[in-house]
């Protein structure tokens, strides 16, 4: 086993790996936050210090992406979970209906919070095939006056992920990217909303970004609890109560890392190169590993595989653990492995696990 904590390779589906470079300056300014004589966490929320932090990040996000003018950028707490009720709470009107894609176990939770308030329904579905597909967009069937019409960019526990996204006219499009968010350059006009916990690439569990048009906001249900409202905190810059300060310094330190790394065309090359990598070590191996997505379908973010048996998988995972490799296994619904190669994977990484993979083929096969 290695012994540099720092050397392990990190493929955990979340919280998953922060850039080093990032960790290492967090390290350097944790105690004395550049030269206020107090950690970050210590610094009041309304104090200039963190404010500059606050509206640095807000600006790299919007820059990254390009986000137009007529869209707020909010920092949230809850988690992605929470935006499950926040949305159908705030746009799911009584006269309408919520179009829901449905492909994997996140777009069931999110499908089973908005049944709470109104009537969603499943725009598509490839559940019969154990989600391992995107369904194509001749198979997206929804009405032209739904409330919006949501879906999953990236499916963490199957290893699906879109390509392309529908261009649904007047229905607002909603989208959760919590495992994708800034993966890839995304076209943000396309979408009323996009939100996503930070955990995967964008920082440490407890912040979440929402990306949203200012026209649906004027549309909101005013009839709600006021920290469910996305308005209050777009009126107040996020700071409406204490945000979490830590989180949202170190989203600012990963997008600033992004940038540093050439920003997201040359972070989108990488993710191609490394999924490339362990793909490649599935598709070669005559059956020895048995990949879980369709290959049409297969997600840059999350690399899904089985082994022909249970037997061999533990194995597999046992040596994979003990060679250094942690968070290989897959989500307990389903079990197999799963490699989850987000932004701040190291190609390094990559390619050891895929020597890996070969090398134990050899002795097993």
């Amino acid at each position: 086993m290695k012994q540099n904590i720092r050397d392990v390779y990190n493929f955990n589906a979340g919280p998953s790996a922060l850039p080093l470079a990032v960790l290492e300056k967090a390290q350097q300014e944790l105690v004395d936050f550049r030269g206020t004589g107090m950690s970050i966490m210590e610094l009041s929320h309304r104090s200039p210090a963190y404010e500059e932090v606050h509206n640095q990040a807000i600006a790299r996000l919007k820059s990254l992406y390009s986000i137009p003018e007529n869209y707020e950028v909010l920092f949230l707490q809850g988690g992605a979970s929470l935006q499950f009720s926040m949305i159908p709470m705030n746009f799911l009107q009584p006269e309408k209906k919520a179009g829901y894609v449905m492909t994997g176990v996140w777009s069931e939770k999110a499908f089973a919070e908005a049944k709470l308030f109104g009537e969603p329904y499943h725009v598509a579905s490839t559940k019969e095939s154990n989600y391992h597909i995107i369904p194509r967009m001749d198979e997206l069937q929804y009405y032209e006056r739904d409330a919006y019409l949501h879906l999953t960019s990236n499916n963490t526990i199957y290893g699906t992920q879109w390509k392309d996204f529908p261009d649904t006219g007047d229905v607002p499009l909603i989208a959760d990217m919590s495992s994708d968010i800034m993966s890839k350059p995304i076209d943000v006009s396309k979408f009323a909303m996009i939100y996503a916990g930070a955990q995967k690439n964008l920082g440490p569990s407890g912040v979440t970004v929402v990306i949203i048009r200012k026209d649906i906001l004027e549309k909101a249900n005013p009839n709600i609890p006021t920290m469910l409202k996305y308005s209050t905190h777009a009126k107040s810059n996020s700071l409406y109560h204490t945000p979490p300060t830590f989180g949202i310094y170190m989203l600012g330190e990963v997008l600033s890392w992004i940038e540093e790394s050439g920003g997201l065309e040359a972070i989108a090359k990488q993710n191609e190169e490394k999924a490339k990598l362990i793909y490649d070590a599935i598709d070669n191996s005559n059956g020895f590993y048995l990949g879980h997505a369709d290959i049409e379908s297969r997600s840059l973010m999350n690399i899904t595989f089985r082994l022909a048996d249970e037997e061999l998988e533990k194995k597999f995972l046992m040596e994979a653990k003990s060679a250094g490799f942690v968070g290989l296994n897959g989500h307990r619904s389903v079990g197999g492995c799963r490699a989850s190669t987000y932004n701040a994977v190291p190609l390094e990484a990559c390619k050891a696990l895929s020597e890996f993979m070969k090398q134990f083929q050899k002795k097993n096969g």
